[in-house]
């Protein structure tokens, strides 16, 4: 699956989607987009969007895009934090559809 990887996220976090092709906001030269143009632009690519932005829900309408994500819920964003929720994400990315969301973690 194509994977986008929001720069709220460490960029370390794409060693741990393995079978997956994972890219990240910043090494696609847009970091600092608004999530409105973020989506717009992942969905001409990416199959899934991976964020810790846990407003992204309440800010746009995704079920009108192409695109689907998944957002991770956790204390902090530091990769020891997050490694623990990686096989619930893998879980997720096997039934996700494009339109939904699907939250990880607390």
């Amino acid at each position: 699956m194509r994977i986008l990887l929001d720069e709220s996220l460490p960029r370390k976090l794409t060693f741990e989607l393995r079978g997956h092709e994972v890219q990240t906001v910043q090494g696609r030269g847009w970091a600092g987009l608004k999530n409105g143009v973020l989506l717009r632009e992942a969905s001409q690519e990416f199959q899934v969007l991976l964020t810790g932005d846990r407003n992204l829900e309440v800010q746009q309408n995704l079920a009108i895009l192409p695109i689907a994500v998944i957002v991770i819920v956790a204390v902090n964003n530091r990769i020891e934090t997050l490694r623990p929720l990686i096989p619930d994400v893998l879980k997720a990315l096997e039934t996700i559809r494009p339109g939904q969301l699907v939250r990880i973690g607390a």
